[in-house]
Formats: structure tokens, sequence, C-alpha cells
């Protein structure tokens, strides 16, 4: 009988989506809302410890291990922590707007700044196409098909030394004579050497095709990030971007973060499972972009991809479990070419990925790619890059020297461990402002409608408005004696209502912890200790640098003024920071372009010098020191600490 219980099917209905999957009885609901395209926030991976997957039980039974996350007013009313819930019976679940993940943030648009790019580099994609009329065999020309391949090439374009795939050699007799001996030779062009620059370069025949296709010349650029995957569709011949696509990375459901990813892929099964995930997520990419263009899959040669060292490895089905143990070693720096349908991607059969060089476990591909899209390693200036997303990643150095090192932020940048954070998507609160006598809020939300949560980075605006207006302290307490009944005593300590619940799209107050504060300082903290501890380990400051180039789909939507009065960024001349959007797509559309480029890549790569924050006890104490607002030391910010002191004068030295 429990057998047959075991094997029981029962059938899960998920609104407002509208849709049905069947599993088995005692599945967890999660992983039933995965495998049904259901699209839910899953921050810590299913261990139950975030809160973000709640649903609400409409119709039927499940069994489900209470957590702290659901109050007794929630649970009352039917909200579950998905992944702490099994199926026992057909059940109607609806998904809460707050538990979604919105497809809105794709559309969004940041600052449009492209004044660090890459300079100096010739016009000479990878991927190149050859066309030749070669000369039928006789009796008295015999030679092979692939030789009159090869000698045509020779003769006609001076190409020597070429390499042909194997898997050419199966259809190459039919198709050189299907247009009378007329073809069309892909060819691509890698360095001899990994990781070195090197002016031998060898030339592979990738794919033969009969008449004449050169006019149809394609690739694809893509960044794999731990939220979102980005891809390009672009032309080779004229160097132009044709269409472009984002889609949320299928892998969120798994974790919000690295760490907690590469501990689902050592589940059985979890790295079958992660990657799978993203591929799937690549191949809708890749749909969309065939047809926002009409372009056809077979004449896309050639896949440029850029993405952090775990996100590569999950990926090529690589075994990641070694990145987060010490001492923190990846399983490679540099990849080989890879065939795309090896991994299940749906391009042409013989198409080839390059994918990005890591410098490390936690500096990787997306990070190398941003270096040589911004050309930063071809200036002499001094320049301060970072990547702020789901995670953190810092390069400082010119043309002469590059160090670099990732510092662990955690998701508070895009959401993640604020009561109500959430990705920047529609009904997210990203502007904020205070009346300074009735501490009264004036808020603005993307997409002008009611909000939902708060993201990233409308949570640094929020604080460093506070803080300039007295409602919190510098060390990110609440001014609870103020005369507003907007600051109370909530679950988590006093709190901040920055909506109440009619004016919102959840149906309750969307409130501001300590907590969040204390989270998003920590955050800071990393990002600006890791600054400082590289800076010092090279002999100079952050006071010196001559540029700071920001990356990183949140950093186009960071508020500079309000990044420095937190003491996320170093205090220096607003005309000082570039913002180059995605970072790493732009370095992989740029090194599809040019072979130069891809060259620099590599040897870019091999020059990094990486440093381990972990084990450094120079980070450990400027991160302690920035555990304050702005900072601890005020020499540090003079002029946010002079503006707060001034405030403080003027407004009676609120306390």
């Amino acid at each position: 009988m429990a057998k047959d219980l075991a094997h029981k099917k029962v059938t899960v209905h998920f609104n407002p989506d509208n849709v049905d999957i069947v599993v088995a009885k005692g599945e967890n609901l999660l992983q039933a809302a995965i495998a049904a395209g259901v699209r839910l926030h899953a921050s810590c991976g299913g261990s139950g410890t975030c809160g973000t997957c709640k649903v609400v039980i409409e119709k039927g039974d499940a069994e489900t291990t209470r957590t702290t996350r659901i109050s007794d007013e929630e649970y009352g009313r039917g909200v579950r922590q998905a992944c702490q819930t099994r199926v026992l019976t057909d059940l109607t679940v609806y998904v809460p707007v707050e538990s979604r993940l919105e497809r809105a943030i794709v559309a969004r648009e940041g600052k449009n700044v492209s004044a660090a790019l890459a300079t100096g580099w010739r016009f000479k994609p990878p991927l190149s196409k050859f066309y030749l009329e070669l000369p039928p065999p006789t009796m008295t020309d015999n030679a092979s098909d692939l030789s009159r391949l090869l000698r045509g090439l020779k003769q006609q374009y001076k190409l020597k030394n070429v390499g042909v795939d194997f898997d050419i050699l199966k259809t190459l007799p039919g198709i050189v004579r299907r247009k009378n001996w007329r073809v069309t030779v892909t060819l691509l062009t890698t360095a001899v050497r990994e990781g070195r620059k090197d002016d031998g370069r060898r030339l592979r025949i990738v794919n033969v095709e009969p008449g004449d296709t050169r006019e149809r010349h394609y690739a694809l650029a893509f960044d794999i990030g731990t939220t979102t995957v980005c891809g390009q569709l672009l032309d080779l011949n004229k160097g132009k971007i044709l269409a472009d696509s984002i889609e949320f990375n299928g892998q969120i459901p798994y974790g919000q973060d690295v760490i907690t990813r590469i501990a689902q892929a050592q589940k059985p099964g979890g790295l079958k499972k992660l990657q799978t995930a993203v591929i799937d997520t690549i191949n809708k990419v890749i749909d969309n972009l065939l047809a926002k263009s009409q372009v056809n899959l077979k004449d896309i040669g050639h896949m440029t991809l850029a993405g952090n060292t775990t996100m590569t490895e999950l990926l090529l089905g690589v075994d990641p479990q070694y990145i987060r143990l010490a001492p923190y070693i990846p399983a490679a720096n540099f990849f080989p070419p890879v065939e795309v349908r090896s991994l299940g991607i749906h391009l042409r059969k013989g198409a080839l990925i390059f994918v990005f060089p890591a410098v490390s476990s936690y500096v990787g591909g997306d990070i190398v790619s941003g270096v040589i899209g911004t050309g930063m390693y071809q200036r002499n200036k001094l320049t301060f890059f970072l990547d702020i997303g789901t995670n953190g990643e810092i390069v400082i150095g010119n043309s002469d020297w590059l160090v670099t090192a990732s510092c662990s932020a955690g998701p508070a940048f895009e959401g993640g461990g604020i009561r109500h954070g959430i990705v920047a998507t529609d009904g997210a609160i990203e502007d904020f402002d205070i009346d300074e006598k009735t501490y009264e809020p004036k808020i603005g939300v993307i997409g002008k409608s009611k909000p939902k949560g708060i993201c990233g980075s409308g949570l640094i605006n929020t604080i460093a408005r506070m803080m300039e207006a007295g409602v919190i302290t510098r060390n990110g307490k609440f001014q609870h004696n103020l005369p507003t009944k907007r600051i109370r005593t909530g679950e988590d300590g006093y709190e901040y209502v920055m909506a109440w619940a009619p004016d919102t799209q959840i149906g309750r107050d969307i409130v501001l912890t300590e907590i969040d504060i204390e989270n998003l300082i920590r955050a800071k903290a990393a990002m600006y200790a890791g600054c400082q501890t590289l800076s010092k380990s090279v002999g100079t400051s952050c006071a010196a640098f001559d540029q700071v180039i920001i990356a990183g789909a949140f950093g186009s939507h960071l508020n500079i003024k309000s990044a420095i009065t937190i003491g996320l960024l170093p205090e220096l001349p607003e005309d000082r920071f570039i913002f180059v959007g995605n970072g790493s797509l732009l370095g992989a559309r740029l090194v599809s372009f040019s072979t130069d480029l891809l060259d620099d890549s590599r040897r870019i790569a091999a020059m990094m010098t990486n440093i381990e924050l972990s084990d450094s006890a120079d980070f450990m104490d400027s991160y302690t020191a920035a555990m304050f607002l702005p900072h601890t030391h005020a020499d540090v910010f003079p002029e946010v600490t002079r503006k707060l002191s001034e405030r403080q004068k003027n407004t009676g030295k609120r306390k």
C-alpha cells in the first residue's frame, strides 16, 4: 500500500500563470513550480532560510515544515514556503506578486555611457568566410576533395597550414558537388598558445557550405550572469548588433548566489539540473534573437561567452565544488573551444563556443571580458573597475599592471536579504525622498505602478536620503523619537513604513527595517574595504583613481551621489565615474569582432594578479572600519562628513 501511495500522481495548478503539472504525491512544491516553468524567487536554494518563495495554498492538502519566515497570521490564511512544502493531494496554488520573477526587468534601460570602450583594434572577426570556385577532379587531377579544398584556400587566399574538424569530412563529398564545386568555407582563427599573444595563429575549417553564403555570416555574444542571461546576435560582415535579448537565468530557483548553487550541484543529479537550466535559458534567448532578426539558425557559426567562474563551470558541466573550498581552486583558467551541440545548445552542428578565460575561482571570464571591453588595460590612467551585482568583483590598474579581487558583498544590492527586497522590475521602489518636517516619504516606482518592494538602487537612495534627513544615525539605527507614525516597532525591531498596505500591490505595509540597513552596510563595507585593500596592496589609495568604471545591470542604475554618501564608492568628483552597462557582454561582442581582442583576452587573463581577501588582515580591518555610514574615519569621506555635520546643525542637531 505504501508503495502504491508513493507512486500516486497528483495535479498542481498554479495561479495566476494558469498552468498545471502532474507530479508524484509527496513532491516538493518548489520543485513542482520549477518543472512547471513558474518563475519563483528562491534566494536560499530551498533551504527555507530566506522566505522568498512564499505561495498561498488555495485548495488541497500539503505538508509543511514551519519556519520563522511564516508568521501566524500568514499561516492562517494559507501562506506557505514552497521549498518547505510537500504535495499531498491535488493543489491550487497562488503565487503572490512579491514571490514572482517578473519579466519587466529585461526591458529596463539604465545610463548609456560608452566613453571607456577599447580602442585601436582591427575589425577582423575570429570567424571568417571564404568563397571558392574549385576545378572539378579529372583523371589527370585526382586530388582528394579535402586536398582540393585546401589547395584552393592556398591559391586564392594565400592561406596555409589550415586544419579541419573531422566532422567536416563526413559530408564534404556531397557538399562540394552540390553547387558544381562552388563552396563557402568558414575558418576559425585561434591563438597557437593559450594565455599568450602570438603572431602565429591557427586556422581551422569549421564549416563548408555549397554555393556563396558570404552574405549570411553571423555570431552570438553571451553574458551568463548569476541572475540573468543576456545575448546579442551579431552581423560579422557589418560589425553591428542585429538583435539582443535577456532572460532570467533558469538556475535562480536553485539559489540566488553562486555558493548556494555550488551546494545544489553536490546533490544527486544537481549538477545536471543546473547545467540543463542554464542551457535551456540560452536556447530561449537564441530563439528570441532569431525571431527578432529573422536570421536562419544554420547561418550562426560562432558563439562568444563570458560568465563568472561558477556559472562557466556549471554551464560546461564541470564539478564546481572546489571553488568554495580552501584554497579555492577552479577546474581551469583557460578553456578549449567547445562544440555547441555537445552542450545541448541549439545551433548548427560544428558551431563553436569561445569561453572567456577566468583569473580565479571568484574572478571569472565576465570580469576579463569587462576589462577588455572597457579598454582599461590599454591606458595609462589609474583605473578602478567594479562590477556590482549578485557578486562584487573589482580590478585596479592600467596598461602596465592589473590586480583584482572578489568581494563577498552578498545579495543585498539585488534585493536579497531585505525584508521587502526585490530585483529591479515593475513595482520596485527605486527613488526616494523625504520631507524633513513631516518625515513623509516620496517614492519613485519602476513602471509608475503601486510598489511591491524595493530594489538595490532604491535601497541605497533611501538610506542615503534618510541619513541626510537625520532619520537614521550613522550606525544605521532609526531615530525612533521623531514625531512620525512611519517609524514603529516591528517584528525585527524598529522599521520605517515606506508605503501603507492600501497603496501597495502586496496588500501589506512595505517597510525598511534596521536589519535591512545592517545588511546593506555589510555589503557596501565589503565593496569599499576591497577597494581599500587592493589599493594598499599596490601602494596607492582610492583617492588616486583617475577614473572609476562601473559595470553591471545594478551599476547602470546607481546614483553616484547616494553611493558616495553611504560609503559604497570612494569620494571623488562625479566626472571621474563612467558607466558601461553590461561590461561582460560588451567584451564578448568586441571579441567576436576582433581576433586582436581575442588574443588580448587570453593575455590579460594571464597577467591579472588575484588578491584573496578572505585571508587578508588588512581587508578585515578595512571592513570593520567601513561598517559605518559613510565610514568610521571621517577623513576618508571629508565632504560627506562636512555636509552631514552642517545639516545636523541646521536642524537643531537631531538625535
